[in-house]
């Protein structure tokens, strides 16, 4: 199985997390902020992963740091979980509709950190989530060197919005971590990752 557990502490957040890349969707999530917690589940059971995602963020502060230090331990665990990346499908994406919006996410397992979002929001908040944090989320977890693109291309819930990259995101990296039996080695041609 391909699992890891990461522990992170700051003196803003304290992050536990474990995951298993071949899982059946299953999430115990806690945050403090209970959109996000309903996005990491809904990643978890589009991407058929099971995690286990336990945050004490300063949420007197505001909600950034602990999403932001979330996207970054989920990098890291599933860079752990990946180990050495040998028969790794590497790169995946998905198209994921929700009612009237339309999500595009593409996950590369490059090596090299990188976060493009093409994402337009009505509001400043959504259930008390501040919109600008999904940004924030995705370039933390890039930062453990995932080349991630996120655009919506059209929709009118920013709810829908949000919530369709999260599935999105969730297939996407499903099918960049799978294994392809085919493939002998490490997914490139320069012989490291």
């Amino acid at each position: 199985m391909r699992t890891a557990q990461i522990e992170r502490k700051t003196r803003e957040t304290s992050i536990r997390m474990r995951i298993n890349l071949d899982g059946a969707g299953n999430a115990e999530v806690s945050t403090g902020i209970g959109f996000f917690d309903h996005m990491l589940e809904s990643f978890a059971k589009h991407g058929v992963f099971d995690i286990e995602v336990h945050a004490d963020g300063d949420l007197t502060v505001d909600q950034h740091h602990t999403v932001e230090d979330t996207g970054i331990v989920l990098g890291k665990a599933v860079m752990k979980a990946l180990g050495g990346m040998e028969g790794v499908v590497r790169s995946g994406f998905s198209l994921f509709p929700m009612d009237e919006s339309l999500a595009v996410v593409a996950v590369d397992i490059s090596g090299r950190p990188h976060t493009v979002m093409k994402v337009e929001f009505s509001d400043k908040t959504v259930g008390g989530f501040s919109t600008d944090l999904v940004h924030d989320f995705f370039h933390g977890f890039s930062s453990s060197g995932f080349t991630v693109h996120v655009q919506v291309p059209y929709g009118r819930s920013d709810h829908h919005k949000i919530e369709a990259v999260f599935k999105a995101f969730g297939r996407a990296l499903r099918m960049a971590c799978d294994i392809d039996e085919r493939r002998k080695g490490l997914p490139t041609t320069k012989g490291l990752i």
